[in-house]
């Protein structure tokens, strides 16, 4: 008898053949409140501010309020929307209107928190952009603040509500495939276009601004399980930004592993895959982008391939606003919340100082920096 007893099939790899199954039900769409409908505030009218207001306006949410820096594009982006709404010149003004009750903040990380503070102490309820903040002692006093004044502090992680993000979320809180192994997600794709805009001055733009959808995705699954990051960033040749495109990060787990890599330096062939795997099975979803997915859902009872509607452009955006609305209406804690978030951000600044250091990082560690590095 040979010295190795494995046999070929078990050696190989091989998968067993499974029956074809139904999906299991999995309420994976955008929350929405059954009949809260607040006057909402924006705040900020940048590129990214679309996304928000199609969301909005497609879900029939009322928004009354605009400001900008410049108020021609803030006029701009009402007519488009919502062509009844008031231009403020002055953003007091908007925080002081008693008839506002949430606020939607756009703004860019670097002037986001006086804002987000100043809304709050005026007793707004309040959706932040992501990422959330620039450093854990800042967030931190946010959610106290918010807690303080009893007002809804959430953060607008669009990504919880891709549909192939969601399915894969509550599958997994439902106990579909039993406790969580490993998560691995890669992303391939062109992140180019940042070439010469103020994302290309941001030294950790996939780790921090693109890559923290991801770490907040993995959070979402593992909770406090996460012990630490390694992670490294590289140029990728013939690449025209400034900061590097690619990234990847390795996360040991309690009880488990976790990889993310980010190849935002490619030109043509965009993949995104993800795998989740339990102690009662597994789940894939991929694509050719982040907008078309298909996703597999492997027991021992069989294979399942559930039919997701939606996209995360723009269903994404009404979800955060939604599950907002819906902790407001329920007077409960969002769970995007801020300080859920909080911990999704010490995973992405443990991967920054990791990738500084050339040293694998404990998250714990992360919460003790002051600043997210620049």
């Amino acid at each position: 008898m040979s010295g190795d007893s494995a046999d070929t099939d078990t050696y190989a790899l091989k998968s067993g053949d499974l029956p074809k199954i139904s999906a299991p039900q999995i309420a994976y769409q955008p929350p929405m409140p059954r009949s809260y409908r607040p006057r909402i505030g924006l705040i900020g009218t940048g590129g990214i501010s679309d996304s928000h207001l199609d969301a909005y306006r497609s879900a029939g949410w009322d928004v009354v309020a605009f400001w900008n820096r410049s108020q021609d594009k803030a006029r701009q982006k009402a007519a488009k929307f919502y062509p009844t709404a008031k231009v403020h010149q002055d953003l007091d003004d908007l925080l002081t209107d008693g008839s506002i009750d949430v606020v939607d903040i756009t703004l860019p990380t670097e002037v986001r928190a006086p804002v987000v503070r100043a809304a709050i102490l005026a007793g707004k309820h309040v959706l932040s952009q992501k990422p959330f903040v620039s450093d854990l002692s800042t967030g931190e006093e946010l959610v106290r603040l918010a807690e303080q004044q009893g007002v809804y502090l959430a953060v607008n992680q669009n990504g919880r509500w891709a549909p192939h993000m969601a399915w894969i979320r509550e599958a997994c809180r439902a106990g579909i495939i039993g406790d969580v192994l490993s998560i691995h997600a890669a992303v391939h794709w062109n992140h180019g276009w940042t070439a010469g805009t103020p994302f290309d001055e941001i030294e950790d733009l996939i780790l921090y601004d693109f890559g923290i959808h991801w770490f907040d995705f993995l959070a979402s699954l593992v909770g406090n399980r996460a012990q630490s990051v390694f992670a490294t960033a590289a140029k990728a040749r013939g690449q025209a930004n400034k900061v590097p495109l690619m990234a990847q990060a390795q996360i040991r787990l309690d009880g488990g592993q976790a990889s993310l890599v980010f190849d935002g330096g490619v030109p043509r062939g965009a993949l995104d895959t993800t795998y989740v795997s339990g102690t009662g099975g597994s789940i894939l979803s991929q694509g050719p982008d982040l907008g078309a997915q298909s996703v597999t859902l492997t027991t021992a009872k069989g294979i399942a391939r559930p039919t997701l509607t939606g996209t995360w452009f723009n269903d994404g955006f009404r979800g955060a606003m939604g599950e907002l609305l819906c902790a407001i209406e329920d007077d409960r804690e969002p769970s995007n919340s801020a300080r859920d978030n909080l911990n999704s951000l010490a995973l992405a600044f443990a991967a920054i100082h990791s990738r500084q250091s050339g040293q694998e990082t404990a998250v714990g560690h992360a919460r003790n920096l002051h600043a997210a590095p620049a």
